[in-house]
């Protein structure tokens, strides 16, 4: 994920704060009517609804906001939304995996195409690039809630295939289908994640120079203040130095 967090981290630094909240509780939302809208209203018995909710709580999302987001699911005038990936090449081959949830199409692919196209990347047909990448459930937690040792044990037990502990917390990685099982048995233990979701973990990551570095963190930039996207992944590894420029 070493893109990815890198990247996200930059953005957010950049950025107004009460802007990139706003519209980072305006996706939350989304995807928290989504997911109840697609099974039942009740996180216990919603795995998916279960994540989007603890992904809210994880950014300070208010109790009221979540719980208006779950009763919208029931309303008749509900927007239907359709879960897309796009897939493409930013500069330096680096590959990248959008995913979105819109109400038009037409719109969305249009934007995402112009970004790539201002970035000096291409948009390319689904599965191009995802098959460089592992589909793969995810929990997180904070470095403070186990030692290594500690969350390492505890997610063998719970069935996880792989733990990755750093001083910025613990990353624990499962199959699709045994995400909720691990989540479950680790949050009875440890109480609840920062983080649980589904995510595309590249399999090798791609240097790039500075220059191409910062176009990719613009494509980046533009495609996370889209509206209807919700995660952007990428294979993609910079210079220390970018990441101080970028951050500062």
């Amino acid at each position: 994920m070493a893109g990815h967090s890198q990247f996200k981290n930059i953005m957010h630094k950049k950025g107004k704060q009460d802007a990139i909240r706003a519209k980072l509780f305006s996706k939350l939302a989304r995807e928290i009517t989504v997911a109840a809208k697609l099974g039942l209203p009740d996180p216990a018995m919603n795995a998916r609804l279960r994540a989007a909710v603890l992904a809210a709580r994880a950014e300070n999302m208010p109790k009221d906001n979540i719980e208006r987001a779950i009763k919208k699911a029931a309303g008749a005038d509900t927007e239907t939304y359709d879960e897309v990936r796009y897939e493409g090449y930013a500069p330096g081959g680096v590959a990248v995996i959008v995913e979105a949830l819109t109400d038009n199409r037409n719109r969305t692919a249009g934007e995402v195409r112009s970004y790539f196209t201002k970035a000096g990347g291409s948009l390319a047909e689904t599965g191009a690039v995802s098959f460089m990448f592992d589909h793969v459930g995810l929990i997180e937690y904070a470095a403070a809630a186990a030692t290594e040792d500690a969350m390492l044990e505890a997610a063998i037990e719970a069935g996880a295939e792989d733990v990755v502990s750093t001083p910025d917390g613990h990353e624990i990685l499962t199959s699709i289908e045994g995400l909720r099982d691990v989540a479950q048995g680790l949050e009875a233990r440890f109480g609840e994640p920062r983080k649980v979701g589904l995510v595309w973990r590249p399999q090798n990551t791609v240097g790039v120079d500075d220059e191409a570095g910062e176009k990719i963190l613009r494509l980046v930039g533009l495609l996370e203040d889209n509206e209807d996207v919700q995660n952007v992944y990428a294979n993609f590894e910079i210079s220390d130095a970018l990441v101080a420029k970028m951050g500062g």
